[in-house]
């Protein structure tokens, strides 16, 4: 039987190879236009025998084609309701729409069925597709709401209730092509890793600008996960472990400490066990200082909110980020996806008690300061054992230098590990406030959830203000352009108009609104480019009359004369620049006041 979506998939794949263009003796084929991957190592595991025989009346999608194709979202869709429809223990709901139209929705699986929503029952939320070309979570999640709702998996709901999003980028999830991920080994027709939008799911936490991110976000903050699970396929080097997982820089610099014990500890122990008996073989996510230069070793790094794990740290929601391996066969990577749901389910379901009170003590907490700049460390702080697989080095006519060719099978590697140490932080205030006039910041603290009051009437108040001097724009990053510069702070008298609204540092989200509203943060508002008016030099008078006035300046503070002709001999290109000279002036003469580099956003310490 020939699925009508997969069959536009295809005829949408051949249209694309026709339209190569072909150079002599060159034909347009999958061969020519695809990368060669390294070769397969062999692999059995117990969790084989989770796949559907042949004629199953629940075979899923992906295990009828043997694990050669995804569903689409369509068909994706239709099996589910299928299924729900058949098991009292399954429900779909919608939690929102993507850029394009498409309904976000998820399964709920739970023995409670409450249509008041009065039970409130612990959740471990998971989600497949974030990067829509990493679908392996999807199918390997369809298989186990089967093997729940109607199978003999359904004690995994006895204590926890499971949330399961299928896709969470749906509508990069519907472009499929053979260009879209010459790293993976399948399946066929995978989709992108940005949405219709150019915007990566997995960068927009904090700026939060796709409105599947604030989908998501409105989700977790209704669901209030005990567990949340992010399902990705990994790129990088080749080894020898097929299920690989990290949390927030894999626990090292947490700002959730009790959080990250339980993560480290029990669910680690829990899970790896699990995962071992199933026949996988499971690992710390590995990321390599120099995939090139595997010897140099591992990195481990501090993470903003922006990432889901970073994010999850912010909030004090326990978050741990799933990479398959690329290189490993779809087949073995959909079951190593499943083996890993269950076995985070099978913890979280165990351990609860600690993990809740871990949850508790952390969102109690309440930090003075937050790093805001890391830098790499000189030094290792451990070395481990790795299984990587072998390779050999070759001299590349393309590259025209010594390139990587690996071989298929591992061998037993000694890498250092590499962290980070912290090289600047800020203290941080009692409160921010935010003008009125910044309404999308205002908006965006509803989306996170940040607690703040709104006050009725102006208010003259003693602020902690910044100016950031020395502003540049940095990469294009999705669809915004980075900012950076250093800061400089000043008390001074602010008056904050009605609508203005004041930020306690004194809530759960007290560390997440630290990280959005502290400039100098790096994954701060200001960063992301929220705030342009920075950038804007205003009041700009006709010459003649800058030259007046400077001129009478001069004439009448020797202070100002003493620092205008010290700038002049200590910086060459501003003393060449007559422009920038007569900036010089305007900018101290009061007249035509600039917001330039002025943060709006003030500190109450």
């Amino acid at each position: 039987m020939i699925h009508i979506d997969r069959l536009n998939s295809l005829l949408g794949l051949v249209i694309i190879l026709c339209l190569v263009p072909m150079k002599q003796g060159i034909a347009a084929d999958l061969t020519t236009i695809r990368a060669e991957l390294p070769p397969v190592a062999s692999w059995s595991g117990a969790s084989e025998a989770l796949i559907a025989e042949p004629g199953d009346a629940w075979i899923t999608p992906a295990e009828q084609d043997n694990f050669k194709f995804t569903p689409s979202y369509r068909e994706t869709r239709q099996w589910l309701e299928r299924l729900v429809e058949a098991s009292p223990k399954l429900s779909l709901h919608s939690f929102g729409h993507s850029a394009e139209g498409r309904e976000l929705f998820y399964i709920k699986a739970t023995p409670v069925r409450d249509d008041n929503g009065d039970v409130q029952r612990p959740v471990v939320l998971i989600q497949a597709g974030i990067h829509s070309h990493e679908i392996d979570g999807k199918d390997a999640g369809l298989m186990l709401l089967r093997d729940i709702g109607l199978g003999n998996k359904s004690k995994l709901i006895d204590v926890v209730d499971l949330v399961f999003v299928p896709i969470y980028n749906v509508d990069g999830h519907e472009r499929p092509s053979v260009f879209n991920a010459a790293h993976l080994r399948g399946p066929a027709n995978h989709g992108t890793r940005d949405t219709a939008q150019s915007i990566n799911l997995n960068r927009d936490y904090a700026k939060a600008d796709a409105p599947e991110t604030r989908a998501m976000l409105g989700l977790i903050q209704e669901l209030d996960p005990i567990l949340y699970i992010d399902v990705h396929v990994s790129d990088g080097f080749d080894h020898g472990y097929d299920v690989t997982y990290t949390y927030a820089a894999w626990g090292r610099y947490m700002h959730s400490k009790a959080i990250a014990d339980w993560l480290n500890g029990p669910f680690e122990s829990s899970v790896n066990t699990f995962l071992r008996s199933q026949g996988h073989n499971p690992h710390f996510y590995p990321s390599a200082i120099d995939y090139h230069e595997i010897e140099k070793g591992l990195r481990v790094s501090g993470e903003g909110p922006r990432w889901s794990t970073g994010y999850g740290d912010h909030i004090r929601m326990p978050t741990v980020l799933v990479e398959m391996h690329n290189l490993k066969p779809y087949r073995q990577r959909v079951l190593g996806a499943y083996s890993m749901m269950e076995g985070a389910l099978r913890a979280a379901a165990t351990h609860l008690d600690r993990l809740q009170s871990s949850i508790e003590q952390d969102r109690q907490r309440r930090p003075d300061s937050l790093v805001v700049r890391w830098e790499r460390d000189e030094q290792p702080m451990e070395t481990i054992s790795f299984k990587g697989m072998a390779f050999e080095r070759y001299e590349s006519a393309v590259s025209g230098e010594q390139e990587i060719r690996y071989l298929g099978r591992t061998e037993t590697w000694s890498l250092p590990v590499t962290g980070q140490h912290p090289v600047a932080e800020v203290s941080l205030p009692k409160a921010w406030w935010v003008p009125a006039s910044e309404t999308k910041v205002i908006e965006l603290m509803d989306v996170h959830g940040i607690v703040y009051e709104t006050i009725d009437s102006a208010r003259e108040l003693e602020l902690d203000t910044i100016t950031m001097h020395d502003l540049e724009l940095g990469p294009v990053y999705d669809t915004r352009v980075q900012v950076s510069g250093s800061a400089s702070h000043a008390v001074t008298k602010v008056r904050m108009p009605a609508g203005s609204v004041r930020v306690s540092a004194d809530q759960t989200l007290g560390l997440l609104a630290a990280s959005l509203l502290e400039p100098e943060a790096m994954d701060s508002l200001f960063s992301w480019g929220f705030f342009p008016q920075m950038h804007h030099k205003t009041g700009n008078m006709e010459r003649f009359i800058v030259v007046s006035l400077a001129e009478s300046m001069l004439s009448k503070n020797g202070v100002l004369r003493d620092s205008f002709e010290a700038e002049l001999a200590n910086n060459p290109d501003f003393a060449a620049d007559p422009k920038a000279r007569l900036r010089w002036f305007q900018d101290r003469s009061g007249y035509g006041k600039s917001s330039y580099g002025v943060y709006p956003i003030g500190r109450e310490l």
